[in-house]
């Protein structure tokens, strides 16, 4: 891991989503022990996974997110978070641009096991 400085400037979240380029492609804003922060922009469908050994956390900044299940589905709007427990599928959904945070432990791939041209690059910074 890469030693990092400490600033007193605090992270602006409109001003790092307005700098990734590219849907579905996470950035690393900010690191706490072993989680990192992921600011992400996406629409449309994303695919099945699951991640076996961590829980996932979604905070929708703006838009609206569907999380669907195998068991049925969850809506998330902007202000509000959902955790989804370890080992349980699940598949993103934006019918329009969402952008939101996710917190998930430091070398987590977006597609879990599943692979894949949705597959994000790991431990990009933004």
């Amino acid at each position: 891991m890469t030693e990092r400085t400490f600033s007193h400037t605090p992270i602006n979240l409109a001003e790092k989503l307005a700098r990734i380029p590219d849907l579905w492609q996470q950035r690393v804003v900010a690191e706490m022990n072993d989680y990192q922060f992921k600011l992400v922009r996406i629409e449309g469908d994303f695919i099945w996974h699951d991640h076996a050994e961590t829980d996932e956390t979604f905070i929708v900044i703006e838009g609206h997110l569907r999380i669907d299940f195998r068991d049925g589905s969850v809506h998330i709007g902007p202000g509000e978070m959902f955790v989804v427990p370890k080992g349980v599928q699940h598949k993103p959904f934006a019918e329009k641009e969402v952008k939101m945070m996710v917190i998930e432990p430091r070398g987590i791939l977006n597609t879990g096991n599943e692979g894949g041209e949705r597959t994000a690059q790991n431990d990009l910074w933004i």
